[in-house]
């Protein structure tokens, strides 16, 4: 389960050091085999462990591309995913183009997504925090889908 967040630094090569409490939730029994792309909706990075990517990607796969949607869909997450592993210091490297999407430089924050975490950059991860916090909660118009949550 990934949750919680982490401010983190990348060194000049793109490599960010997994915090240890985050370490558990992306290893694997396949050596820490991971992946990472671009969000389809913000300017940030999702990082999944190989199985779940998997089945990710398997759903996006199995959609019709005839859509332009589905297609625009797929060639971002697809299209941007590369594989990357966590090496014996917890370090993984972030490919250049992906950083560069998500303006990703010295400081990041790695934020826990419960099947994925979310890495921003540290400046656009505050102002984006922020602005969720300047968001009103109308709990008379949730989605029916948060009906019987309890927070």
């Amino acid at each position: 389960m990934s949750r919680g967040s982490s401010h983190i630094s990348v060194d000049a090569k793109g490599r960010m050091a997994i915090p240890t409490k985050h370490r558990d939730a992306l290893s694997s029994d396949d050596g820490a085999a991971l992946v990472v792309t671009i969000s389809a909706t913000d300017r940030c990075l999702l990082l999944y462990t190989a199985p779940d990517w998997a089945e990710v990607e398997a759903k996006l796969v199995a959609l019709p591309t005839l859509n332009p949607q589905i297609r625009k869909l797929k060639r971002m997450l697809i299209g941007h995913a590369d594989d990357v592993s966590m090496d014996g210091s917890g370090r993984v490297l972030l490919p250049p183009a992906l950083r560069e999407f998500a303006g990703i430089s010295k400081k990041a924050v790695l934020v826990g997504q419960g099947d994925k975490y979310e890495i921003w950059d540290e400046a656009q991860w505050l102002a984006e925090r922020d602005s969720i916090y300047d968001i009103e909660l109308d709990e008379a118009n949730l989605p029916d889908e948060l009906a019987t949550l309890a927070f």
